[in-house]
C-alpha cells in the first residue's frame, strides 16, 4: 500500500472513530432521556393516584354499630373514574364492600383481590401492574384503611389507572429519539469525514511536495551526473585530457551544488517554511549572465536587451530563464541543424525567447506547462518549474508561434518595474 493510500485509509478510520464516538454519546443520552421520561411519568402518575387514594380513604368511616359506612365516599368522590373498589376484612378473608357500577377501567376481580391482600400484609400502600381484558396496561394501587378500633386494618381501597396513553407517548418519544439519533449520527459521519479530510490535507500536501522534490532533483541532476561520469572516464582513459577533465569536473560540481541549493530552496518555498526573496535586480543583466553560463554546443544565441529593473528572487528567476534557454537550444531546431535562438528583454519586465524549430502544436499548448508533460521524451519538468516561478512572482508564462517559425515563450513579470536610461 502506498503512503498516499495509507493516509486516505487513515481518513476513513478517523471518520469511523468520530462516528462511533458520536453514536455512543447520542445513544447514551437517548437512553438517559427515555429512562428519565419513564421515571418522571411514573412518579407523576403515582403521586396523582396516591393523592386520590388518600382522599378516598379519609372518607371511609364506620357507623355506631362498627359497620363500614361508605356513603360519604359515594357522595363526595366519583368512584367510577378512576374506579375505586373497597374491600373489607383481613388479608386472609377479604370481601368486596363496594365496586364501581360503571368503571372506566375494567379490572379482573382476582387482580384487585391480590393487590389488596398484599397491601394488608405489608401494612402500606402497594403498587401492581396488570392488564384489562382488552390488553391495555393498568397501574393498580391498594391502600389499607383502619378498622373501627383504629388498632387494626379494616380493609383496603383499590384504585386503577389505564396507562395506555402514557405508554403510547413514550413509544412516540422512542421513535423520535431513534430517528433523531440516526440523523445526527449521519450528519456526524459527514462532518467527521470532512474534518478528517481537512486534517490529512497537510500530510497529503507534504507527501506530494516530497514527490515533486524528488522528481525535480532527478530531472536537474541526471544530466550533470552523466557528465561527471563521462569526465571521470575521460580522465581515467586519456592522461593528456586529465587536467582539462578535472577542471570541467570542478565547474560541473559547482553547478550541481547550485542546482541542489535551488531545489532545496524551491522545496522550502512550496512547503511554506521559506519566502521568495524580493529584491531589485537588473533583468537584462540576469539574462546576459544566464546566456554566458549556458553551453550552446555550437548553436547561435542572440540577446537583445534594454536596461530593466524588476523585483524578484534572482536564484529562482535565473533557473527559470536557464530552463527556457536550454529548452530552446534542445528543441528549437531541426535534427542536424544549428539552433537560432533570440532572447529579447523589454522595459516592461518581459523576456521573449524565440526559436526556429518545429514549434508547439496548438493542441498541446494548454498542457505544455503541466508536470511530466513533454513532446520530446524528456521528463517535462523544466517548463513546469519555470511556470511555477512565473506565477510565484505574480507573472505568467505563455507560448505562441514565433515569427521565426518555431516557438515563442514569453515570461512576463508585472509590477515593480522601471526603465533605466
Amino acid at each position: 500500500m502506498t503512503a498516499e493510500a495509507r493516509i486516505r485509509t487513515l481518513r476513513w478510520r478517523l471518520t469511523a472513530l468520530f462516528t462511533l464516538t458520536s453514536l455512543v454519546g447520542l445513544v447514551g443520552l437517548a437512553v438517559f432521556a427515555l429512562h428519565s421520561d419513564t421515571a418522571a411519568s411514573r412518579r407523576q402518575l403515582e403521586a396523582t393516584m396516591d393523592l386520590q387514594a388518600d382522599h378516598a380513604v379519609s372518607l371511609i368511616d364506620y357507623d355506631d354499630n362498627r359497620r363500614l359506612d361508605l356513603q360519604p365516599l359515594i357522595d363526595t368522590v366519583e368512584s367510577d373514574c378512576p374506579p375505586l373498589t373497597v374491600l373489607s376484612g383481613t388479608a386472609d378473608h377479604l370481601t368486596v364492600a363496594r365496586t364501581p357500577p360503571r368503571p372506566c377501567v375494567p379490572i379482573a376481580p382476582d387482580d384487585v383481590h391480590t393487590v389488596a391482600v398484599a397491601a394488608l400484609r405489608h401494612g402500606s400502600a402497594t403498587w401492581a401492574d396488570t392488564r384489562t381484558p382488552d390488553g391495555d396496561p393498568v397501574r393498580l394501587l391498594a391502600t389499607p384503611f383502619s378498622g373501627p378500633d383504629d388498632r387494626s386494618w379494616g380493609g383496603a381501597l383499590v384504585t386503577a389507572v389505564d396507562t395506555a396513553d402514557s405508554e403510547a407517548e413514550h413509544r412516540q418519544l422512542v421513535t423520535l429519539l431513534t430517528v433523531g439519533c440516526a440523523v445526527l449520527v449521519s450528519l456526524s459521519a459527514m462532518a467527521g469525514h470532512l474534518l478528517s479530510g481537512r486534517a490529512i490535507r497537510p500530510a497529503l500536501t507534504a507527501l506530494r511536495q516530497q514527490e515533486a522534490f524528488l522528481a525535480d532533483a532527478a530531472h536537474d541532476l541526471r544530466t550533470p551526473a552523466a557528465s561527471l561520469r563521462a569526465l571521470a572516464e575521460t580522465a581515467r582513459d586519456d592522461d593528456t585530457l586529465r587536467g582539462e577533465a578535472l577542471d570541467r569536473t570542478v565547474r560541473l560540481a559547482s553547478r550541481m551544488s547550485d542546482l541542489i541549493d535551488g531545489l532545496l530552496t524551491r522545496a522550502r518555498l512550496m512547503a511554506g517554511v521559506a519566502t521568495v526573496a524580493r529584491e531589485p535586480l537588473r533583468l537584462d543583466q540576469l539574462v546576459e549572465a544566464v546566456v554566458d553560463d549556458t553551453a550552446t554546443h555550437g548553436h547561435h544565441v542572440t540577446v537583445l536587451t534594454q536596461p530593466t529593473v524588476v523585483v524578484g528572487d534572482p536564484d529562482l528567476l535565473r533557473r527559470a530563464l536557464a530552463n527556457l534557454l536550454n529548452n530552446a537550444l534542445a528543441h528549437g531546431h531541426a535534427p542536424g541543424q544549428r539552433a537560432e535562438v533570440e532572447l529579447t528583454v523589454s522595459p516592461e519586465g518581459t523576456v521573449t525567447i524565440d526559436d526556429a524549430g518545429p514549434g508547439i502544436p496548438p493542441t498541446l499548448a494548454g498542457s505544455l506547462f503541466e508536470r511530466f508533460h513533454s513532446t520530446s521524451g524528456s521528463t517535462g519538468l523544466g517548463l513546469s518549474i519555470t511556470s511555477w516561478v512565473a506565477h510565484t512572482h505574480g507573472g505568467t508564462l505563455t507560448v505562441e508561434t514565433s515569427p521565426r517559425g518555431g516557438a515563442r515563450f514569453v515570461l512576463r513579470l508585472p509590477g515593480h518595474t522601471k526603465h533605466l536610461p
